[in-house]
């Protein structure tokens, strides 16, 4: 008798820890699908806004802001940097999709190393743009996007440190936390994007000269509180109970609503309007370069 209750009480325990793991990864799953959709369209807009105005490249007879005449160093950078994170942003998350790893390896291998190799260049791109160029913002969002850049580099030779060492679950959590860190760009908008709508507008900064101290938080946060997210899910998914499963599952539902807000504003008021504007009434690359803080 005592056998079969004990039999039960297993057969009760799986199943519950099945439904938490079903639920946590189902949850997981949705987070990732909308962040893909969010960061294509993210990084259609840099493509086209950007590719349509370099095609019609003029000479500016005036220096706008983020193009300076003469400056061939920093107009290369910038628009290396531009060129990068669309390519970045569009071919990152096929390295995550487990289907691509098992059945096209040799082109996640591929993939893998090209978005590697990108990820230098850009980041240092982005730090020549921020202190020696010059970019919106103050100190305290410089040394957040510089501290994104670090971490980005160095995250990327931990991933492949271990992807060469065939340590491949390990392998695997670097290159989550270098998805991350390298998408902390389009969190910046998404969540900005979001804190707006939330309070009716702006609020903790000023919007004509992009400071505050919401904007110094963001700085930092939009790429340290996902990564936080993903620690604890990591945790949670590995060695947590079914109540922190199920916890963690509800957690992520309740972000990915909020994401979704946040890519479905950035979408209608700063990327679409700007790709109608582009088809409409394409401009050379030193207008749009105006938009790019945006």
């Amino acid at each position: 008798m005592s056998t079969v209750v004990s039999a039960n009480q297993y057969v009760s325990k799986s199943t519950a820890d099945s439904a938490g793991g079903t639920a946590l990864k189902v949850a997981a799953r949705a987070w990732f699908l909308l962040a893909v959709i969010g960061q294509w369209i993210f990084a259609f807009y840099i493509a086209y806004v950007y590719g349509v105005a370099a095609m019609r490249w003029q000479s500016a007879a005036t220096t706008p802001k983020h193009f300076a005449a003469g400056d061939t160093m920093g107009n290369v950078a910038m628009a290396a940097h531009l060129v990068l994170v669309a390519i970045i942003t569009a071919g990152g998350p096929l390295q995550l999709i487990p289907q691509i790893r098992s059945y096209a390896p040799s082109f996640h291998r591929w993939n893998g190393r090209l978005y590697m190799l990108i990820i230098f260049p850009a980041s240092i791109a982005a730090l020549y743009l921020v202190w020696i160029r010059g970019t919106v913002g103050d100190f305290v969002q410089h040394v957040g996007v510089s501290l994104d850049a670090v971490l980005i580099m160095i995250f990327a030779v931990l991933a492949v440190r271990y992807a060469m060492a065939r340590d491949i679950q390990t392998h695997r959590r670097w290159a989550l936390r270098l998805f991350m860190v390298v998408n902390g760009v389009w969190f910046f908008r998404v969540g900005l994007m979001l804190w707006i709508v939330l309070n009716h507008g702006p609020a903790g900064f000023d919007p004509k000269t992009f400071i505050g101290p919401f904007i110094s938080f963001w700085s930092f946060a939009n790429y340290l509180l996902p990564l936080a997210v993903l620690e604890i899910y990591l945790r949670t998914r590995d060695g947590s109970s079914v109540r922190g499963r199920l916890a963690m599952a509800a957690g992520l539902v309740v972000l990915t609503l909020a994401m979704g807000v946040g890519i479905f504003v950035a979408t209608m008021v700063m990327w679409l309007p700007r790709i109608k504007d582009a088809h409409d009434n394409p401009k050379p690359i030193a207008a749009a370069m105006q938009y790019h803080h945006s």
